[in-house]
């Protein structure tokens, strides 16, 4: 327990005083969380040496930042504002197979690394995007709605991505798992579709009664969003869309309208945690003895990636500065790409060298996109507000 007690307060510690001198910067409160992870992993200090449990813990951080975002999202009534995000991640699958290409000829490496890196430039991290998004104002307009819907999308290619890694890593390949996804998907569109301009939906008055008692509005509001995430997960989509879906239907519920202030303290900490466990991967003594390959390689995903994702944002008819923006929100490699690599590395589709590479530059692009999105931010608000 002394230790358990020691390791809380250390990291609490660490996380205010590295949150107050990024508040005087005007930087955002992720970065702090990712430095406190390197700071206090088994390369530095090593107050934290078990990265996997503070990972799995931190993921339900992302579980509930979906919620929130379900609970606030405005469900698309224009046909544009859907049409536009599938035309954007078909762009990037196919730039991002391209650039992946060009990597694996310079390297000369596999067919299945090249489709890895490839993998890499379709995902990018939900969790950085939307804090921006909330955090700017722009969720709800139609730029933000168009970036977000991306990201409901890469979501949504999990599925196909994981079955294709167990499928290389030797489990067999079952059409119930592709088909499965696919048709939940087709459901919670048409859901979507009939509840996107209903401003209440009813229930019995059981649920009413919830709203007078904290300690069940706690639980029945992790219920909810685990739940969801849970019954995602079961038919092969990622638990992060469902509690995602779970809050798009809360947020239909007056009965439930406790439930934001019920659980935003929750949200707070295990998003911090997730993006601690960030900075507890990042491999220091690698980084130290192949810092140019990880430099380079975290420069090129930055540069590639926000090129790429600008000129889709041009060729969708949003205005340079914010098409530049939308290419600094996702100019990273995300969390899906650090699951990615380690289902490869585990099934042995790559190797060591090119899972610690791979496992380093995504932190970095984690770490580093977080102040490129900072600062363009403030230079485009000096010359014009980000347009709906």
């Amino acid at each position: 327990m002394n230790a358990l007690l020691w390791s809380i307060c250390i990291l609490s510690l660490t996380l205010l005083i590295l949150g107050f001198i990024l508040k005087r910067f005007n930087q955002p409160y992720l970065i702090a969380y990712i430095i406190a992870g390197i700071l206090l992993g088994p390369h530095i200090t090593g107050v934290f040496s078990n990265v996997e449990q503070i990972e799995v813990i931190g993921e339900l951080g992302i579980l509930l930042l979906m919620f929130f975002l379900g609970l606030e999202i405005n469900i698309p009534n224009k046909r544009t504002l859907i049409i536009k995000p599938v035309i954007a991640q078909s762009m990037k699958v196919l730039l991002g197979f391209g650039f992946a290409l060009l990597i694996g000829y310079f390297l000369d490496i596999d067919a299945r690394s090249i489709t890895l890196i490839a993998i890499l430039f379709f995902f990018n991290s939900t969790a950085v995007v939307s804090e921006f998004l909330k955090k700017y104002k722009i969720l709800n307009t139609a730029f933000g709605s168009t970036i977000f819907n991306i990201l409901l999308l890469q979501d949504i290619l999990l599925a196909p991505v994981l079955t294709l890694l167990n499928a290389w890593g030797g489990e067999q390949f079952t059409l119930i798992n592709f088909i499965l996804p696919v048709v939940v998907c087709i459901a919670i569109f048409f859901l979507f579709k009939r509840i996107r301009n209903v401003q209440e939906i009813k229930l019995p008055g059981f649920f009413n009664r919830i709203s007078y008692d904290h300690d069940l509005q706690l639980f029945m509001g992790l219920l909810i969003c685990m739940g969801f995430g849970l019954l995602a997960d079961m038919v092969g989509l990622s638990s992060a869309l469902g509690s995602f879906i779970a809050g798009v239907f809360v947020g239909r519920l007056k009965a439930f309208s406790w439930l934001e202030h019920s659980l935003s303290s929750f949200k707070v900490f295990f998003v911090a945690l997730f993006f601690v466990s960030i900075g507890l991967r990042l491999d220091l003594n690698y980084f130290l003895s192949h810092p140019a390959i990880l430099l380079i390689g975290t420069f090129f995903v930055l540069v590639s990636n926000s090129l790429i994702s600008a000129i889709i944002f041009r060729l969708l008819k949003f205005d340079w500065k914010n098409s530049w923006y939308g290419g600094a929100l996702l100019s990273q490699t995300g969390e899906f790409g650090i699951l990615a690599l380690t289902i490869a590395y585990k099934a042995n589709i790559i190797q060591y060298e090119l899972y610690k590479a791979g496992l380093g530059i995504t932190c970095l692009t984690l770490l580093f996109s977080t102040v490129w999105i900072g600062f363009l931010n403030r230079f485009l608000a000096k010359n014009r507000s980000i347009s709906d």
